[in-house]
């Protein structure tokens, strides 16, 4: 139930006009404490607003963390304004699980409370290596509403595991190895059992590589082995189903790879492996002949090579 009515206050926003982002982001409270907005399924492009990502944060007894920040200042703004609707707490922490856009640019609304912006280690590099690309772009799509949206990299670097403490609830935060993209990053709220994923789960809206396949198709068995009474994915509703999701991600994933594969032992052209790639998963998943796109085109020239 708590996910639909996430899933209902986030068609609602999608509506909404960018003036409406002065108000308040609609969370559902998805445990005691919890919060989460489920970002919609839409590409980045001519109608591109921003508010495609999971976000959310947790309110503990002397401090929040927020856990990714939304695809652009205003997103972040009403974040920012979501949690101050619930809580005069001081947010201390900020958490990105990974560098993409839809993920970080919210990060500048929340510079005036000075907290500790968390990541992988990897990170930093990986917003530096991006940042001109990212603003560009961010720019040429949301226009006037981008204002204020810009990178901000991590002041705390994550290396295999980082508890933080929000006062009576500790997060667990931990790095992976190369998978979804090369620095992703999971939190574990322990007192609720709420395991955020990042975008190493995709529910819903078709998985995107920007990492490496095998290692994601690897990190598949630990990921399912962490406990988790409910899990927000970085796209698509909260699961308390977690491993059967995982399992549907590996499925897209595996096909993905062995049809790539037949297709190059057989010689076909490249815009012909491309264009049969894991179609017999298209029915699946939202979004999927821009995304499947991408990633086959991204790894059909690496399996050349194998």
């Amino acid at each position: 139930m708590r996910a639909l009515m996430c899933s209902m206050l986030c068609l609602l926003w999608a509506s909404l006009a960018p003036a409406a982002w002065a108000l308040p982001l609609p969370v559902a409270e998805i445990a005691p404490g919890v919060f989460v907005h489920q970002g919609v399924h839409e590409e980045f492009g001519e109608h591109y607003h921003g508010d495609i990502a999971n976000i959310g944060f947790v309110i503990g007894h002397s401090a929040v963390a927020v856990i990714d920040t939304g695809g652009s200042y205003a997103v972040g703004s009403a974040l920012r304004e979501a949690i101050r609707q619930r809580t005069d707490l001081p947010i201390r922490y900020v958490i990105n699980t990974h560098v993409h856009s839809d993920h970080i640019f919210g990060n500048a609304a929340f510079e005036s409370d000075h907290p500790e912006f968390f990541g992988h280690h990897q990170l930093p590099r990986a917003m530096q290596l991006r940042a001109e690309t990212y603003t560009t772009n961010i720019v040429t799509m949301l226009g006037d509403a981008a204002k204020g949206s810009r990178i901000v990299l991590p002041t705390q670097l994550v290396h295999a595991q980082t508890r933080i403490d929000l006062g009576g609830r500790q997060l667990l935060l931990r790095a992976w190895p190369i998978a979804h993209t090369d620095h992703d990053l999971t939190v574990e709220d322990e007192a609720s059992a709420t395991l955020w994923l990042g975008d190493l789960l995709f529910v819903e809206r078709t998985p995107s590589i920007d990492g490496d396949i095998h290692g994601w198709l690897k990190l598949i068995s630990p990921l399912s082995a962490l406990p988790a009474r409910q899990t927000v994915p970085g796209h698509g509703p909260v699961t308390a189903d977690k491993n059967a999701l995982l399992e549907k991600q590996r499925h897209y994933l595996q096909t993905l790879l062995d049809d790539l594969r037949s297709s190059i032992k057989k010689g076909e052209p490249m815009s012909a492996a491309i264009d049969a790639a894991a179609q017999s998963e298209k029915r699946q998943w939202a979004l999927f002949d821009n995304v499947n796109r991408r990633n086959a085109t991204l790894l059909y020239p690496v399996l050349e090579w194998e």
